[in-house]
């Protein structure tokens, strides 16, 4: 018995019919897949804030210092760059060791520390995993020994100076041209900086890469997606903020303690 074949026409029929479906049902693949992303993203700055607490409790209420450069071995070559997500020593300049960083208290599963929703490169040399930033403006200290011993710097802020956790931004997807950043900085000059850290703040901005959004982390706790992407700043700066990046607030308000 002969079966009825599909004419050309049909074919072309069934092929178009195929392709409008596609058409319809690709954006909405990738936009789910871009959710899922986010939603990876948020857990991750998540676990950073539960990592952050756990060494307030064994650190006398002190927030991790965002870095902490030991020159006290230079004389033997070696350098130590202790930041918040990664430490690394060198030995006459070239990098030979690179575990979990203070935030961490030396465990942690460092995927955590990459943004799903990232495909750009660290801006820091080393960094294994990248794509968040660390509030530098009025949380995380930066301080440096040098090799007589002698402490510069601003040290980290304590939890109890910290007015209002729930609007309090502490970590966020840091981004700067197609690298990250790991130090976040808010628009005008905060508690923790001076006035040579006015240029920075233009490296020190967010990453709108989840579907124009960007994520936060809060101090108590909370993570979410914003979607207001700000450049207010020293008007100087201004042109140096790079396209899809920018600040969580028109002032200080998302970084600030109060």
């Amino acid at each position: 018995m002969r079966h009825k074949a599909f004419t050309l026409i049909e074919l072309l029929v069934v092929m178009t019919v195929v392709v409008l479906l596609a058409g319809i049902l690709m954006p909405s693949l990738a936009a789910t897949r871009q959710i899922g992303k986010r939603l990876v993203c948020l857990s991750n700055l998540r676990q950073m804030v539960i990592a952050a607490n756990s060494y307030l409790a064994n650190c006398n209420e002190y927030y991790p210092l965002a870095s902490f450069v030991d020159k006290s071995q230079a004389g033997e070559g070696v350098q130590k760059n202790c930041e918040w997500d990664f430490c690394k020593v060198y030995r006459f300049g070239q990098m030979s060791e690179c575990k979990p960083g203070a935030l961490w208290q030396g465990e942690t599963n460092l995927k955590i520390q990459q943004c799903p929703a990232f495909k750009g490169n660290a801006n820091s040399p080393g960094d294994q995993f990248t794509g968040y930033n660390y509030n530098v403006s009025f949380i995380g200290g930066i301080m440096e020994c040098a090799e007589d011993g002698r402490l510069t710097g601003t040290n980290s802020t304590r939890a109890l100076e910290v007015r209002n956790p729930a609007r309090c931004v502490i970590f966020g997807d840091g981004q700067y041209v197609d690298g990250a950043n790991k130090f976040m900085r808010s628009p005008w000059l905060g508690t923790l900086e001076t006035n040579d850290d006015l240029k920075l703040k233009p490296y020190g901005t967010q990453g709108f890469r989840h579907l124009g959004k960007t994520n936060v982390a809060y101090c108590d706790g909370r993570a979410e997606t914003l979607a207001e992407r700000y450049t207010e700043t020293h008007e100087d700066l201004i042109d140096l903020i790079a396209e899809n990046t920018g600040f969580l607030s028109p002032d200080n308000s998302s970084y600030d303690l109060k």
